[in-house]
């Protein structure tokens, strides 16, 4: 017969485990909403999710308390402090995909008075995967089952092939004159949204192979370093810098680039760097909230001033440097002089990479 301790103790995880539902339903509503509305059009239906996040904010407040007094009462240890910490994390992840889909919700507002019609099926279909990803994390974590939580991790990888599918066939659209690029962004958005959606699912099911089997697999991938630069547009410097640096093909690296307000990627840039033998014809304009794992990058280089103001706050592990460069898509003048300009910062760029990777590859080994 469980002991009075015991009793407490269970009381409490049940009432932790049912507010982690209730935010889990919320948010998994929130979602299928939002399809919803994108596919009807219906802005009384996106207004709800926009006000509804305020519940799902209202519960991860209320998680984190019963977690802090579940720990403070109980003192527990083992098993049960480790759900305790899993608990708390994951309560920050289902806030943020309330977050999420209360983003989408905003970006179907603007679509409603858009022109164009919206291939609402591809959006059907990846809010197929991400959502049922969502709810088996958090039934991982209910039910305290590792090997759920393990097969729940692999469909994160078809959700990022579809996103990325997805947004060709986006792009296709646009240039077909079908969709605008007003309608483009917002579709673009939501799209990413729906993946990070599954990126924080992933994490649920990190968070709860912990829980169940003390293993942490978190940082299994801290010996790749994850390098971004920014820029005001993504249509020049970054996306040379980002060329010049996947040309290394270097193992261990991830490197991406990224703009504080992205336009099209500038016809020059595309024929210099051709020139030079680096093909960007495939590559788009993005913003940082279009960068799967933002938060993940280690390096941080702005390519302009403006860009400083994506560097996160101190106190930080990120290492950010400012290496603003003169953006040759602005000089004017003859065609010698503009391609001069290009190759000033091209050069600038490929010593700057090759002796922060040779710096970085350093370190590693020291």
């Amino acid at each position: 017969m469980a002991t009075h301790f015991e009793q407490s103790l269970q009381r409490d995880i049940d009432r932790i485990r049912t507010k982690i539902g209730e935010m889990a339903a919320l948010s998994e509503r929130g979602l299928r909403d939002c399809i919803k509305a994108l596919a009807e059009k219906n802005r009384v239906l996106a207004f709800s999710v926009i006000l509804r996040d305020n519940r799902i904010d209202a519960l991860e407040k209320e998680v984190d308390r019963l977690c802090l007094e579940f720990i403070a009462r109980q003192q527990p240890v083992a098993g049960p402090l480790r759900l305790a910490y899993a608990t708390i994390r994951i309560n920050l992840e289902l806030e943020r995909i309330g977050d999420y889909a209360e983003s989408i919700a905003r970006q179907v507002l603007k679509l409603t008075s858009m022109d164009g019609k919206v291939p609402v099926e591809r959006f059907a279909e990846i809010a197929n995967l991400t959502i049922p990803m969502l709810h088996d994390a958090v039934e991982s974590f209910v039910k305290q089952d590792a090997e759920l939580a393990r097969k729940t991790i692999e469909t994160e990888e078809r959700v990022d092939a579809l996103k990325d599918q997805l947004n060709s066939d986006l792009m296709q659209l646009n240039r077909e004159n079908k969709i605008p690029v007003d309608s483009l962004n917002a579709l673009m958005m939501i799209a990413r949204h729906f993946e990070r959606v599954s990126d924080q699912a992933r994490n649920i099911c990190i968070e709860v192979l912990y829980m169940c089997t003390g293993e942490y697999s978190r940082h299994k991938d801290a010996t790749t370093s994850r390098l971004i630069f920014l820029d005001k547009h993504n249509s020049c410097c970054s996306q040379m810098a980002e060329a010049i640096a996947k040309s290394r093909n270097l193992p261990h690296f991830v490197f991406a680039s990224a703009g504080l307000e992205p336009t099209t990627v500038d016809p020059k840039t595309t024929r210099f760097l051709s020139e030079k033998g680096l093909d960007v014809t495939q590559q788009s304009s993005k913003g940082i909230d279009q960068i799967p794992d933002f938060d993940r990058y280690q390096l941080i280089v702005a390519l302009a001033p403006e860009a400083k103001k994506a560097f996160p706050k101190p106190p930080t592990k990120v290492v950010c440097l400012d290496w603003s460069v003169l953006d040759p898509s602005k000089v004017e003048g003859s065609p010698l002089e503009i391609k001069a300009a290009y190759e000033s910062t091209f050069q600038f760029l490929h010593a700057h990479i090759r002796d922060l990777v040779e710096a970085v590859l350093g370190d590693k080994f020291e």
